[in-house]
């Protein structure tokens, strides 16, 4: 039988050792010089061990009350290992548990089932958005207005997507805490209808920086003309509408500045109202970030000689279809996943995430119309050197670790032996001379 005595002077050895009190009840002394009380005891002819706990946080007393009690329910043919565990998991803390403790458990239960990526992403969204509201709340205590009041405030700042993916996370935890015993209802279900709805006629789009990678990469695996892959990789950098981008002339880009270099879009080309479109402060203007400007670089080389920079196949003093991006993405796999409109809201969605104090710059840099023509021009010079570091921001994280525009121009690229290989031979590009 064991003594107070003989467990404070239980030292550490080079193994674990055990020290026997009485009716299965011992000591372990780790290696490290810790210690825990177990009970060592047989249910359904099995041998099993249940800890009570850590000495001295639980006495030499203590651990023999909680050994005949673990015995007691033996006699009534109880398992307490069993008993344990249920209790742990329906019982202790019930009423205490905050939100931002069960997320944070509900996160580290889902993340195995997610990419490193989109586990980051979704902890940072809830640590942002909506444990400074509801994290030190108790579950039992959140109800749905609460829930709409925290969704409102990620709206008013222009994220409609991220609200809803952020009441679809609220869900998760309470549906999560539900099954654990330690929530009755999920308030957030009945919030769904009261978001603001989506952009009516939105397209199909993907709005994870994951996933426009994705797509990058297989456009790039897909068989098609290399001009069109260019221009699917431009439409992503610059957001600009699918329409306008078909259209372009060289002559938009003949006098781009190295090195700030925007790309000014007429008022005539851009989505206006027919008595805005001859006013010069309704161009669009779009920085241009490195890996554009790559891009034209190599298109002009090519394609210099005709009036635009996406020629038609057939007809090349002519534009190209504004429908050849989009059959490019269906190639890819994309049908009715995502449309070439869709990058708009890739970037809208994957930006606003980011820098959410920035949405309305973002706002500017998607063209959508200021109030008048003297804010759009105010904000143009206001803004400038922001939108160029947000721009350039955006196409280092879509474009990371994909080919060069040259690459992409000659062919699909696969990694092999740590090297790229193209789909096809080409000849030194040279600087094309431009059809009148």
């Amino acid at each position: 039988m064991l003594t107070d005595t003989a467990i404070k002077k239980a030292k550490a050895r080079d193994k674990a050792y055990k020290l026997a009190d009485t009716n299965g009840l011992h000591l372990f002394v780790a290696t490290s010089g810790s210690k825990s009380w177990r009970y060592r005891y047989y249910f359904a002819d099995k041998e099993k061990l249940l800890v009570l706990g850590s000495y001295p946080d639980v006495s030499l007393v203590d651990a023999r009350r909680l050994r005949d009690d673990a015995r007691k329910l033996l006699k009534d043919g109880k398992d307490p290992s069993a008993l344990k565990k249920l209790e742990k998991v329906i019982g202790r803390k019930q009423a205490g548990e905050t939100f931002q403790a069960l997320a944070e458990e509900w996160h580290e239960h889902t993340k195995p089932t997610w990419t490193d990526r989109h586990a980051a992403e979704v902890l940072t969204t809830l640590k942002r958005d909506v444990f400074p509201l509801l994290g030190d709340l108790p579950i039992r205590s959140i109800d749905a207005p609460t829930i709409l009041g925290v969704l409102r405030l990620v709206e008013k700042r222009g994220a409609v997507e991220t609200a809803k993916r952020l009441r679809q996370r609220i869900s998760a935890v309470f549906v999560y805490a539900i099954s654990s015993g330690r929530a009755d209802t999920d308030p957030s279900a009945v919030v769904e209808g009261a978001l603001a709805p989506l952009e009516k006629g939105r397209q199909p789009s993907i709005i994870t920086l994951q996933g426009v990678r994705q797509i990058l990469a297989d456009v790039n695996n897909t068989p098609g003309r290399g001009y069109n892959k260019l221009a699917i990789r431009l439409l992503a950098l610059t957001a600009v509408r699918p329409g306008v981008l078909a259209e372009t002339p060289w002559s938009e880009f003949d006098e781009l500045d190295p090195e700030n270099p925007v790309w000014i879009i007429p008022a005539a080309r851009m989505k206006l109202k027919k008595r805005l479109k001859n006013e010069e402060a309704y161009d669009h203007h779009v920085p241009l970030c490195t890996q554009a400007m790559e891009l034209i670089d190599v298109l002009r080389r090519v394609n210099g000689r005709f009036p635009f920079v996406f020629p038609n196949l057939r007809k090349p003093r002519q534009p190209m279809s504004t429908n050849t991006m989009g059959y490019m993405l269906n190639r890819a796999g994309y049908h009715s996943r995502h449309v070439p409109h869709g990058f708009r809201a890739s970037f809208s969605s994957i930006m606003n995430e980011r820098l959410p104090q920035e949405s309305k710059i973002i706002d500017l840099m998607l063209a959508h119309k200021p109030k008048d023509a003297v804010e759009g021009a105010y904000n143009r010079a206001q803004h400038a050197q922001r939108r160029r570091e947000i721009a350039q921001e955006y196409a280092d994280l879509i474009l990371t670790g994909a080919p060069s525009a040259a690459q992409l121009l000659m062919g699909p690229i696969r990694v092999v032996n740590s090297k790229l290989e193209t789909g096809a031979r080409v000849t030194k590009l040279k600087k094309a001379k431009r059809v009148a």
